[in-house]
């Protein structure tokens, strides 16, 4: 049975994860990925949610505050051997948690083309297509979505 823990990003098992998350998109994206390490250090990141299977992260979410009312998906993972049991969907839905608690009414994130796995997953939780935001304006292998995360608030 999975739990999940609220933690920041100085947790061994969220250091660890991100390791297996950076191996995996370098397989995925080659040298392309060197432009994107720039941007998910783990420095000042506090709002960390992973999913524990007793004393081992086996799932993993992050997300930052990219401007006022507006929280960014970042670091989403789950173990190979551990994937297709929704344990990314639960360590989602408590970073959305975790967003309404703080006041905050949207989340964005970007993705890459070649994670069809993560592209399910954010579609299947109600994300919707944005044009690419911030750093990813111009990268033809990212996509990004967002979530209002308050009935009333009105996407963009």
């Amino acid at each position: 049975m999975i739990s999940l823990l609220r933690c920041s990003s100085d947790h061994p098992g969220f250091v660890h994860l991100v390791s297996l998350l950076d191996a995996d998109l370098l397989a995925r994206y080659s040298q392309a990925q060197e432009f994107y390490s720039q941007f998910n250090t783990l420095v000042k990141i506090r709002h960390v949610v992973l999913g524990m299977e007793g004393e081992q992260a086996v799932a993993c979410g992050a997300m930052r505050e990219l401007e006022p009312g507006i929280m960014e998906i970042k670091r989403m993972f789950t173990l190979p051997e551990k994937r297709g049991q929704s344990l990314a969907g639960q360590v989602l839905e408590e970073l959305e948690a975790w967003a309404k608690e703080l006041g905050y009414g949207k989340c964005v994130l970007e993705t890459g083309i070649h994670q069809p796995e993560a592209i399910g997953l954010y579609e299947k939780k109600g994300y919707s297509l944005i044009p690419n935001y911030g750093q990813y304006t111009e990268v033809d292998t990212s996509i990004c979505y967002e979530k209002a995360l308050n009935k009333s608030l009105k996407q963009d």
